[in-house]
């Protein structure tokens, strides 16, 4: 559990520039399964260059994560790296619309503190960083995915946020370098974190779609804690869309908005956002947007209010309306007239400042 500053969640404070701070956990594991992998000692040979302590597992069970309360458990777990070897139910999978055509995860896990965190019910057990060492061959299952005759997509950050681990792991290089030579296979990811040097001059071929989190001010500085600053990602997906002989990295990028949040003065807060990146964005590039409003599950909802037990966020069940799926869950999202407000506005804001870049979804 992190210990946020007791502000207003709508204050008018100046907007923040800062970037993210490099996540080094307290605690660094790797199990006998991780070690026995080629990638698995390329990033304990990165993790020891960052001057972190390793304990080396005597067993494949990662042990010691609870403490005596949720907010202990929460800290253990938030502060700990487990570098393991995906199970083989890792190698069946899963399908991921609209997002991706398919999911790959390279970790389980995420150093932020979303306090809307999309994980929170869909992962089981302390909310710790597992990392997978046997990357390159869940790369190489991915083939079984691929259809001739058309593009396949595969999604790395449903479960993790790939910026925010990347200079302990090398798995989110390692994704972009081998899509890279996929004639059939595009990559996707999403990160919070600003940190993109060691990407610019990778030879992704323009087979891997850069995305950025972003959201209004007020909810990147209340709601998102231990993540880049909005101006700082800003200007990380510039970066990675200027072309190389400009200095960028001349990637396919996109905009994840989300989740949306009907805050007061929405409208305000939001124009903020799309003019802030029309004019980061001053030049031609290839550019999508996502558009996801705020939603959660009655499971999400309990482990959240464990995690963050003095949130601001709404989680008025009363005020929502009720969204099932074909397994019989169930979720809580926004009532259809306010959708229908959200969708139309930002459908229009958006088209307005880039004809040019499609939207894929709204959600």
């Amino acid at each position: 559990m992190i210990d946020l500053p007791q502000l207003p969640l709508f204050d008018t404070a100046p907007a923040r520039t800062h970037a993210a701070k490099i996540w080094l956990p307290k605690r660094v594991v790797f199990t006998p399964d991780a070690l026995d992998e080629e990638f698995g000692q390329q990033i304990l040979r990165r993790v020891e260059a960052h001057g972190l302590e390793v304990e080396l597992l005597k067993s494949n069970r990662i042990t010691n994560l609870r403490g005596a309360d949720t907010a202990e458990t929460y800290r253990r777990a938030k502060s700990t790296l487990a570098v393991v070897k995906a199970p083989p139910s890792a190698l069946r999978l899963q399908p991921t619309p609209p997002s991706a055509d398919w999911q790959m995860n390279l970790a389980e896990g995420c150093p932020a503190h979303c306090q809307y965190c999309y994980l929170a019910g869909s992962l089981s057990g302390p909310p710790v960083v597992r990392v997978f060492a046997n990357l390159p061959q869940l790369l190489e299952n991915t083939t079984q995915c691929e259809q001739p005759g058309r593009l396949t997509s595969f999604e790395v950050s449903c479960y993790t946020d790939v910026l925010g681990i990347e200079h302990l792991t090398g798995s989110l290089a390692e994704c972009i370098r081998y899509y890279g030579q996929r004639e059939g296979a595009r990559l996707r990811f999403v990160s919070k974190y600003d940190h993109v040097d060691s990407l610019l001059c990778l030879p992704h071929h323009g087979h891997t779609r850069a995305r950025f989190s972003l959201n209004a001010e007020p909810v990147v500085r209340r709601l998102e804690a231990g993540t880049a600053s909005l101006e700082a990602r800003l200007q990380a997906l510039r970066r990675l869309a200027l072309p190389v002989a400009e200095g960028g990295g001349g990637y396919p990028i996109g905009v994840v908005l989300a989740p949306i949040m009907p805050i007061p003065d929405w409208q305000q807060h939001y124009t903020h956002l799309l003019d802030r990146l029309a004019a980061t964005l001053d030049f031609d590039c290839d550019l999508t947007v996502e558009f996801i409003s705020h939603r959660f599950t009655p499971g999400s909802k309990d482990v959240l209010l464990q995690w963050y037990p003095n949130t601001s966020l709404d989680f008025d069940e009363a005020t929502r309306a009720v969204k099932r799926n074909k397994f019989g869950g169930h979720k809580y999202v926004y009532q259809p007239d306010d959708m229908r407000t959200l969708k139309e506005w930002f459908y229009q804001e958006w088209q307005r400042r880039f004809p040019q870049a499609p939207i894929k979804y709204w959600t």
